[in-house]
């Protein structure tokens, strides 16, 4: 595994942003990889070097039933040559059929481990994760969504390449905000960072400062988490949101993932109609995939 080249930066031609005086412009981190998308491969290549590092053999990780990360992270470890282990939340799923992306993760060599949800709520206490490396051997146990130290430092890139274009504002639709806290600090000092929330029942402020602490030894101060464009929360959408999605593909031929990205760039369009951004800016969406 290696990141050789940046992800493209695309100037997005759409008469809304036109109408703002804004050039939109999108970071298309989801085209950085054809099977782990961009943020993840962000996050996961410094941990598989910090395995191979420490002479482990496996990645142990967590996340749910519909987890981009669990497939990203056994891509990673089928590439990488490592085994992966993803431990998923709720034990009913045992027993059913595994759907689309948990079939794609065990395709792709992954054992799962489906953890019922009370013990899922201290995942990451000694206590379980004893239990877990006593099964599954010694692995490097990478949290929920690859937002640890090393994945931090891994996103610290993604804000350094957008640091040399004319952007004054960066968006990120944020889960866990490890993406977020890397990018921010590698951002220009003029530049600022926006993070579209995704859920609404995490600290994602509070994690996000806690993260951007353990990878660099203190927080930035040029960005800030939005906690209003959630609907509904995590995995769940609205008609509103899935029209918006379909008239962008409609229009620029780009497929949004509703569960974060089309959260973020409806909020951004929300702001264009409402004059929330100066006229002759610069805003980048990144794309993570």
């Amino acid at each position: 595994m290696s990141q050789d080249a940046a992800s493209p930066l695309q100037l997005l031609v759409d008469e809304r942003a036109a109408a703002a005086g804004v050039r939109l412009l999108l970071k298309r981190d989801d085209l950085l990889h054809p099977t782990v998308p961009g943020n993840k491969w962000r996050k996961l290549l410094p941990n598989v070097a910090e395995a191979r590092a420490r002479g482990l053999d496996t990645v142990l990780t967590f996340g749910g039933a519909y987890s981009n990360h669990l497939r990203a992270t056994a891509a990673a470890g089928r590439e990488s040559g490592l085994r992966t282990v993803g431990v998923v939340r709720g034990d009913e799923l045992a027993d059913r059929p595994l759907n689309p992306s948990l079939a794609q993760a065990a395709a792709w060599g992954m054992r799962l481990d489906f953890m019922d949800r009370a013990t899922w709520r201290r995942r990451m206490s000694a206590e379980v994760l004893a239990k877990l490396l006593a099964e599954h051997g010694p692995a490097l146990v990478v949290p929920e969504g690859g937002s640890n130290a090393a994945g931090v430092r891994g996103c610290r890139a993604l804000g350094r390449e957008l640091a040399e274009s004319d952007a004054e504002l960066v968006v990120v639709s944020v889960g866990t905000g490890g993406t977020l806290a890397g990018l921010a600090a590698g951002l220009a000092p003029h530049q600022r960072a926006v993070g579209y929330a995704a859920l609404g029942h995490a600290p994602l402020a509070d994690e996000t400062a806690a993260l951007q602490v353990e990878a660099f030894g203190r927080r930035t101060r040029n960005w800030r988490i939005d906690t209003g464009h959630t609907f509904g929360g995590y995995g769940r959408t609205t008609p509103e949101l899935r029209g918006f999605a379909e008239d962008f593909r409609a229009r620029h031929g780009i497929s949004l993932d509703l569960g974060y990205e089309a959260k973020a760039l409806h909020a951004v369009f929300a702001g264009l109609d409402g004059g929330a951004y100066r006229r002759g800016s610069a805003v980048v969406v990144v794309l993570a995939g």
